[in-house]
Order: structure tokens, then C-alpha cells, then sequence
């Protein structure tokens, strides 16, 4: 199956059937490049300028999209928070290494373990030279083992939680989550800044540094509460005016999010490392429809199975490999960023994952990602009694369940994109029993992975 790409030129849109032959150079095998992978936490669909929203200006995370590879397709593994960021340090579906849920700090609102076989990304890139450091948040343990400089990381500063209640004193329940890799500190500043102004100290460090390093920063923002700077409300407010109050926050912690990426890039050009950094941006889940996301056309948002929950804002660049311009349709997952990393770093991946390696399609090669089956899982508390709910898909057909509580919708995504015309089941009978029983064997597999510390 033949994949089509847009591009943008002078001369306006244009449609490219990619062929090998037209591929930028290969990755040479004695190159480690820099990898820096930014994950946004609750980014709309919708709200980036390059994604065509108007009341919102992103220039430097719409760089990393224009300046290389932009994805229409992508996916979050899950429509919350732990179980994508376990999907993507593991290249694991999240139920498979123990997080189908949020990990929280109270035990009986706790859906998630992850798992002591569970091998992360850093565990591998090392075999590979690199030194590895997160910075930001964490969300997959509160406690020893699970901590980022237990489970592989050389380097960590930033939030083990989920939530902070206050950008400014970043409290959770009133513990405080902030650590500079096993050490509690207190530091001053909005979350933000504070993930902005430390990754830019870090780029700053390895300057002239022999091994390579992977950085993966995890901010915050946009997640709840929605408290951008003020000065950065006050500039939204006076620039479009009639926006309500809700939409000016959320825009304006979106811009400032945006403006601590474009130090974070600069820091890479003053040292000399953009020419080598292969940069990737991404969101762990769909936009908060109650805190005034934008999740584009897409129906639904965080916590729906619904596309508006789980598609995402997906990008990566890297000069001189990744042509500038491409748009792609290919199906992608967070879950495919560890192979792919993997790959690009020359590290082997000697146990079983999930994800695919999606590097073809990064440098302009035809590649076919749809052909699978792919799955995404949420167990939660609250409304849904403990029990989880999921979405299968293979192709353009999905079936999904938005709660446990509700029966099963079917949905070509080819001709209902925005999922407001069910199938029925009885006019695709092999399709849906394909999907049924493919979810049903997954959830079974997953079954034998527990997802709770044991007493």
C-alpha cells in the first residue's frame, strides 16, 4: 500500500507519493546523535497554530513540526496520563508492564504497578553510549523501586506525582514530589520555567561531553489547574479580544509552555548540537474538554477512547535526515518511540515490545504502520468501579467502549473520522469479530501481568 505525503512549498500544497529514491541519506552506523524528546501533558489535538487553530500562536513547537516530520495520525497508548508514559519508556502496551491506570498516591485510587521486568528506554540507549536524564514529570511510582534513577535514568529533576495542585508550589496532597534525582528539594518558580530553565542547564553541561544523551522532558502544562503567568493571560486577553476567560488560560499556559521550548532550542543552537539532535514532540493524551482544550475536529477528549481522547499532536525533526515539510497519515503510537529511538541510537532491543520502529517514515520511506492491530486501555476508579475500558483498531476499523458501562460502538475512521455514525456489527460481522476477539486475547495476555504492589 502506497503512502502519500503533503508538503508545503511556494507554489502552495502539493501531494508526494514518497518513494525510497526520493529518502534523505541513511543514518550512518558511526553517528550517535542526540535524541531530545518533549512530551506535553493533556495538549490538545487542536491547540498548536500549525494544526490550523487561530486564537493560538506556538511558533517554536510548530518549528519542530514544519522544520521536519508532522503526523495527523498519532496516538496516544491510553486516554490518561501513567499508562501512555508507560507505553512509551517500554514500547509496551501500558496494561502489559502493569499501568492500565493512573498511579496515584492514595492507595485505594491507585490502578497501576509498573512492572520490575518491565525494561526501559534508558536501560537500552546505554548499551548504546548514551547517558540518559528526565526532567519533569515522572508519573510511574512515588517510591523506591520505581523511581526514574532506579529504573534506568543517570539524571533526574523534576515531579514523581501525577498532579501538581499549584504550578507555583508544587504540592500534591501535600507531599512534596520534587526531587533532584533521590533528594526532596523546594524550588522557586512556576513548573514551567522550572523544567525549561533546568533542561537548558543540562543541554549547557553536556556541551563538549564525549557520549551522546537522551533527555526526555515531561512538562506539566497544559494539565490542571489551568495557571499560566499572569502576564501571560494579560497578553492573550488583549490580543483576542471576546475569548472567554476559560480559553484565555488555557491558551496562555500553552504559549508560555511553548516559549519554555523555544529557550530549550535555543540552548541546543548555542551549543552546536541542533545539527545533531533528533528532536521529537508529543502529548500523552487528548485535551481537557472542561478546561477549554481543543481537540480539533475530534470527538471527545481526556478519558474518552473516542479519537479526541487518544490522537495527539505528534512531530519530530532532525537536520539533515528528517526533510522539512512532510505531513504524513501513517498510524503511530507513543509505543512506537522506543523502538524508533532505539534504532536511530544503534541500540539492539533483545526483548519483546509492542511498538514498531516508525524511522522509515521519519526520513520519507514508503511504510505501511496501519497493518496491525493496535489497542488502548484505561482502568479508573470513580465512575467506572475499578473496571477497565478499551479501544481496538485495526485499519480504518475501531471499536471502542467509553466506559465499561456501555456497550460497544464500531466506527470506520475512514469515512467517519469524527465517529458520530456507529456501524452495525451485523453489516461487518468478520471485521468486528476480528476486533472483538483480537481485544479479547489481548486483554487476557495482559491479565497475567499484576498492576497492584503486593501487600
Amino acid at each position: 500500500m502506497k503512502k502519500f505525503y503533503l508538503q508545503y512549498g511556494i507554489s502552495g500544497l502539493s501531494i508526494l507519493a514518497i518513494q525510497p529514491s526520493m529518502a534523505t541519506e541513511p543514518v550512518q552506523k558511526n553517528e550517535k546523535p542526540n535524541i531530545l524528546l518533549i512530551l506535553a501533558d493533556d495538549l490538545g489535538y487542536g491547540d498548536l497554530s500549525c494544526q490550523g487553530t487561530k486564537d493560538i500562536y506556538t511558533p517554536n513547537i510548530d518549528r519542530i513540526m514544519n522544520e521536519g516530520i508532522r503526523f495527523t495520525d498519532f496516538h496516544a497508548n491510553s486516554t490518561v496520563s501513567s499508562p501512555s508514559r508507560a507505553a512509551l519508556l517500554t514500547g509496551c502496551y501500558p496494561d502489559k508492564v502493569g499501568v492500565p491506570g493512573v498511579i496515584r498516591t492514595e492507595t485505594d485510587d491507585n490502578w497501576g504497578y509498573l512492572s520490575p521486568d518491565a525494561v526501559l528506554l534508558p536501560t537500552v540507549l546505554k548499551t548504546a553510549g548514551y547517558t540518559s536524564a528526565i526532567i519533569g514529570k515522572w508519573h510511574l511510582g512515588l517510591e523506591s523501586p520505581n523511581t526514574p534513577n532506579e529504573r534506568g535514568f543517570d539524571f533526574f529533576r523534576g515531579f514523581l506525582g501525577d498532579m501538581m495542585e499549584d504550578y507555583y508550589t508544587h504540592l500534591r496532597l501535600g507531599f512534596n514530589y520534587m526531587r533532584y534525582n533521590q533528594q526532596t528539594i523546594d524550588p522557586k518558580g512556576h513548573a514551567t520555567d522550572l523544567f525549561s530553565d533546568w533542561s537548558v542547564e543540562y543541554i549547557n553541561e553536556r556541551q563538549g561531553k564525549k557520549e551522546p544523551f537522551f533527555l526526555y522532558l515531561a512538562y506539566n502544562a497544559p494539565h490542571v489547574p489551568v495557571q499560566p503567568p499572569k502576564e501571560w493571560e494579560d497578553r492573550v486577553k488583549q490580543r483576542e479580544p471576546g475569548i472567554s476567560e476559560k480559553r484565555a488560560k488555557i491558551v496562555a499556559l500553552i504559549e508560555h509552555l511553548d516559549d519554555g521550548i523555544g529557550r530549550v532550542l535555543a540552548a541546543l543552537e548555542k551549543n552546536g548540537m541542533m545539527d545533531n539532535t533528533l528532536i521529537l514532540f508529543v502529548s500523552d493524551n487528548g485535551g481537557q474538554l472542561s478546561s477549554g482544550a481543543n481537540n480539533g475536529i475530534y470527538r471527545g477528549g481526556k478519558g474518552d477512547m473516542y479519537e479526541g481522547g487518544i490522537r495527539v499532536p505528534g512531530g519530530m525533526c532532525w537536520k539533515g535526515k528528517i526533510k522539512a515539510g512532510l505531513v504524513t497519515g501513517n498510524l503511530a503510537l507513543l509505543s512506537d518511540l522506543f523502538p524508533t529511538i532505539c534504532e536511530v541510537a544503534g541500540a539492539k532491543i533483545t526483548h519483546p515490545i509492542d511498538g514498531i520502529s516508525i524511522l522509515p517514515t521519519l526520513l520519507g520511506q514508503e511504510q505501511t504502520t496501519d497493518d496491525r492491530t493496535v489497542y488502548w486501555v484505561r482502568r479508573e476508579g470513580s465512575n467506572c468501579g475499578g473496571l477497565a475500558y478499551y479501544a481496538t483498531r485495526c485499519g480504518k476499523y475501531k471499536i471502542l467502549q467509553n466506559t465499561p458501562w456501555e456497550p460497544v460502538q464500531f466506527f470506520d475512521l475512514s469515512a467517519d473520522s469524527v465517529e458520530q455514525k456507529p456501524l452495525s456489527r451485523k453489516d461487518f460481522p468478520d471485521m468486528y469479530k476480528q476486533l472483538f476477539q483480537s481485544q479479547k486475547e489481548h486483554i487476557r495476555l495482559a491479565g497475567a501481568v499484576p498492576w497492584q504492589k503486593a501487600e
